[in-house]
């Protein structure tokens, strides 16, 4: 990098020049774009109202400041979270201070002529930040800011000791000799940081992929012909046939192509997604509470609506959706394909996507990596939510079979057992009627066949209701209220339509509970019962006018319950202020 722009500067009109203070960009983009626009359209008017003929060669520094702008301004729409549309505004505004040095007004001459080289500046920067806006590594930081350096400081002997620029506000001495000292100093070390960059983006070449090499060397090699071009076409005398004027033309026409070559290259399909997947490292860095889901950022970097993470499962040794449910990865010819995901050699996870939309997998392999730490972390949270699901449905198949069992004893004690009491209270009455026993060994025979029937048939109801059995919850509900020794106001589903066997067991145990609690403990005088099934839940709601103070946590009862209802996957909160009577609420999943 030369600095030369000055001489560009002063080929094209070699005048004085103006300042234009270059903004800092805002929130606001497309208001940006206009102040933008507006700064360059006071420039080109300030151009034409001096004596320049022709002028306009000088008005190519906004319009070339423009040609940035509206690329800049294009990237930076699409893809907020990538940095080359901001540099892109960064480089429009560069050019519209460099063009200041051809107005008349002499403290904008001064702005120009500091600003004079910061075009080249950011180019190079643009070249070493491409495609994601973001400097890679120490080596390409160092040289950025050193291509800053040489065009903002060691352009300072220009102004201040240049004969040439005497009309400038800082001009200190006519001092022809640090003018041209500085000068070469200039270009040498220029030329140093552009070999540098060079090389760096000849490393760069040699490490991408061959079809993202084809349009990557384009342009690389391009910006940096036309970022030498400006040095040699100023100072190489062979090309002295040219007037300054058209020589300042071409140099700026060059520059210009610099960020229609970037569009370009954005535009081909081999490495349209390269800079997106970088973008994902900005996603990495945003506030956990701002930034996009994983999934949502990795869909939108790749292009796929309908891409899916798979989490692995070590305990399984299957692969879990988020919400821990197991998942099969696409089978090989469908059109959906599958790249795994491992940090080290150890696996974490899957990308689903689908092959339509993205032909090559090794985007979707390095869009793996830069996410895969991320992808650990949230694999880890599917893996608690996997276990969690095998704890429920190990819990709810412990429910099923202990209800399952319950009914078969229940069923047993009731056709058989009870049954077999019953025939020999009828035999014991037979033999009292014939006199073959005595009245009173009789008479207390059938008392005690009597209380034996009468007792199995409380335990044969405390394990498992007739009633629920044979006409379901609602039905057994309506016959436990009638037993309540309280008034209780009842409100059932108005449809009362049937409900899995788990689901009914369950919801009789916690109404039966929470009833009997009711009366034993709350020195409650009205209780509330209302049952509704809504959106494929049952909600069950108890309430007291008690002494209140109960809680979840505390009482066999109140934990048998919540056990019962999250068993199956089911929430009971229990609301108890002291004095303000007690509210139980069972919200159990049963089916649409």
């Amino acid at each position: 990098m030369t600095g030369t722009l000055s001489d560009v500067s002063r080929s094209a009109a070699g005048r004085r020049p103006t300042r234009l203070g270059a903004r800092s960009p805002t929130l606001a983009v497309l208001f940006l774009a206009a102040c933008v626009l507006a700064l360059g359209a006071v420039e080109i008017a300030l151009l034409f109202s001096g004596p320049v003929d022709p002028p306009w060669q000088v008005v190519l520094f906004p319009v070339v400041g423009w040609v940035y702008l509206a690329a800049g301004v294009t990237a930076w729409l699409r893809r907020p979270s990538n940095r080359m549309g901001p540099l892109m505004v960064v480089g429009a505004l560069a050019w519209i201070g460099a063009g200041l040095a051809n107005t008349p007004v002499q403290s904008l001459h001064t702005v120009g002529l500091v600003v004079a080289s910061l075009p080249l500046a950011v180019v190079i920067h643009l070249l070493l930040a491409f495609p994601s806006g973001r400097l890679r590594g120490t080596l390409s930081r160092a040289t950025v800011v050193a291509t800053y350096f040489v065009g903002l400081v060691l352009q300072a002997p220009r102004y201040l000791y240049d004969p040439e620029e005497a009309g400038n506000l800082l001009f200190v001495a006519d001092r022809s000799d640090l003018a041209d000292v500085g000068h070469w100093v200039q270009h040498g070390v220029g030329a140093i940081v552009i070999v540098i960059t060079a090389l760096i983006l000849a490393r760069r070449l040699r490490d991408v992929a061959p079809q993202q090499r084809y349009v990557l060397a384009p342009l690389y090699v391009y910006s940096i012909a036309a970022v030498l071009w400006v040095p040699a076409s100023s100072d190489l005398e062979a090309l002295a046939l040219w007037d300054p004027l058209t020589r300042a033309t071409i140099q700026l026409l060059v520059l210009a192509g610099i960020p229609v070559a970037f569009a370009a290259v954005i535009s081909l399909g081999g490495f349209a997604r390269t800079g997106e997947i970088d973008e994902l490292g900005a996603w990495l860095g945003a506030d956990e509470h701002a930034r996009p889901e994983l999934r949502d950022a990795l869909a939108d970097t790749l292009g796929d609506p309908s891409l899916e993470l798979a989490f692995w499962d070590g305990p399984s040794a299957a692969y879990v959706d988020a919400a821990g449910n197991t998942v099969a990865l696409p089978p090989s010819g469908s059109s959906r394909a599958a790249v795994e995901v491992s940090v080290g050699r150890r696996r974490v996870g899957a990308i689903v996507y689908d092959e339509t939309l993205i032909a090559d997998p090794e985007l979707v392999r390095r869009a793996g990596r830069v996410v895969a730490a991320a992808l650990d972390r949230e694999r880890l949270t599917a893996e608690l939510r996997a276990s969690r699901e095998r704890l429920r449905i190990s819990r709810a198949r412990v429910v099923a079979a202990a209800d399952t069992e319950r009914r078969r004893i229940a069923h047993d004690l009731h056709d058989t057992l009870q049954t077999r009491l019953v025939l020999l209270a009828v035999e014991a009455h037979g033999l009292r009627s014939d006199g073959s026993v005595p009245d009173g060994a009789a008479a207390e025979l059938e008392a005690g066949i009597e209380t034996a029937i009468n007792e199995l048939r409380e335990l044969v109801h405390g394990l498992l209701p007739a009633v629920l059995a044979e006409r379901g919850l609602y039905a057994a509900v309506e016959d436990l209220v009638d037993r309540m020794p309280l008034p209780i106001a009842l409100e059932l589903d108005s449809q009362r339509a049937p409900l899995p066997p788990p689901v009914e067991s369950t919801g009789y145990f916690v109404v039966s509970e929470a009833l009997t609690n009711a009366v034993k403990h709350a020195h409650a005088h009205e209780l509330g019962l209302r049952i509704q099934r809504m959106n494929g839940e049952l909600t069950i709601e108890v309430k007291d006018d008690g002494i209140g103070g109960a809680s979840a946590g505390t009482g066999s009862g109140l934990r048998g319950m919540a056990e019962r209802v999250e068993a199956l996957d089911g929430h009971l909160s229990v609301r108890s202020p002291p004095g303000g009577g007690t509210c139980v609420l069972a919200e159990v999943p049963c089916g649409s």
